[in-house]
């Protein structure tokens, strides 16, 4: 068996369960993300893979062999903590081979590999250098120089990236997302940032309350969540409570019809709309809710305006600034249609 296989993994920290028997297979070679807010159990699952969190219940698989009651230093996984844990006193080039040289690894291989790693993560020329002295993306690099070195089957990152500001971040997760394809080990990575999630996953395991709720690829998570907590926690989506019957969809809010490109359970169901695919007063689109501007949220590269279309219901709608600021001229107070095509329509289960 060839991955690594989480089964009915159970965690608990006294009476509070922290993983509730959960489930989880990683490809070998694949980029797994662990997506969550804060208490879902990313972080206490990462650890339970790496050694320092014993489970209840459950075992831990990789590659075969069964790691569930090995301690962490016997078991074919390193971890790179959000802080990088890189030793002050070292050099670079110390740092990376410090693992090496604890497993008895000859001077000459360890400091071939300490070059090969350099040159891996783009360093070539830092390994005298004082950690002290790197920027904060450089001190990541040596972090996974040093978690690659010895060839690990599967590399942990806990939130590697967030201590990054935004433009470095973004730089970095492009390189991260090279490095992982170069070397080919398994990386599973923890986030709460839903924008990291995506662009560096190939798959995205999507938690709550200890239990792993969604896992598809990030363009099915968001195209087609499982579940309203799914559909809000990434993209942020509007909700909308409907109808279904045998002729379609009605709005709750106003006893308007929808029309969606997928049919539901008749009953009480939720639409997810996300904010970019909904339009002012498009007069093509079939989807079409009155209602009052009630707000607007410049962010630079989109305006985000809210609608309220009446019942306690407000939507939001993201209008690309292409075509600058200026182009936009609805001012709040003014009567609107929020309109949207079927495709847009992502139906829900009522809960």
């Amino acid at each position: 068996m060839s991955g690594l296989v989480v089964e009915g993994l159970t965690v608990r920290f006294g009476a509070t369960t922290i993983l509730n028997a959960l489930s989880l297979a990683v490809s070998d070679g694949e980029f797994f993300v662990l997506l969550g807010g804060s208490g879902s159990g990313k972080t206490t699952l990462l650890r339970a893979i790496a050694g320092f969190a014993a489970p209840d219940a459950g075992r831990i698989v990789l590659n075969g062999v069964d790691l569930t009651g090995l301690p962490a230093h016997r078991r074919p996984v390193n971890t790179i903590f959000q802080s990088y844990a890189l030793f002050p006193h070292m050099t670079v080039a110390e740092n990376i081979g410090f693992g090496l040289r604890r497993k008895g690894v000859g001077r000459a291989e360890t400091a071939a590999t300490v070059v090969r790693m350099l040159a891996l993560v783009r360093l070539e020329g830092f390994g005298d250098r004082a950690v002290q002295r790197l920027s904060g993306g450089q001190q990541q690099r040596v972090a996974l120089a040093r978690g690659l070195a010895a060839n690990p089957a599967l590399l942990l990152l806990d939130e590697p990236l967030s201590a990054l500001d935004r433009g470095l971040r973004q730089e970095t997760r492009a390189d991260l997302a090279a490095l992982q394809k170069r070397v080919g080990a398994s990386f599973v990575l923890v986030t709460h940032d839903q924008d990291e999630a995506l662009s560096l996953a190939d798959r995205v395991g999507v938690m709550r309350d200890g239990v792993m709720v969604q896992v598809d690829t990030p363009a099915m998570l968001y195209e087609r969540p499982n579940c309203r907590y799914v559909a809000e926690f990434l993209g942020a989506a509007n909700i909308l409570p409907v109808t279904v019957g045998a002729d379609g969809l009605t709005a709750q809010a106003t006893g308007a019809g929808i029309v969606a490109a997928r049919a539901g359970t008749p009953g009480p169901g939720l639409l997810a709309l996300r904010p970019e695919r909904l339009r002012l007063d498009d007069p093509n689109a079939p989807n079409r809710l009155t209602g009052v501007l009630v707000g607007r949220s410049y962010r630079g590269e989109v305006l985000e305006q809210t609608v309220d279309i009446g019942g306690g219901t407000i939507l939001r709608v993201a209008r690309s600034l292409r075509d600058g600021l200026a182009a936009v001229e609805t001012p709040p107070g003014a009567a609107v249609v929020v309109s949207w095509y079927p495709d847009a329509s992502i139906l829900l289960p009522c809960s």
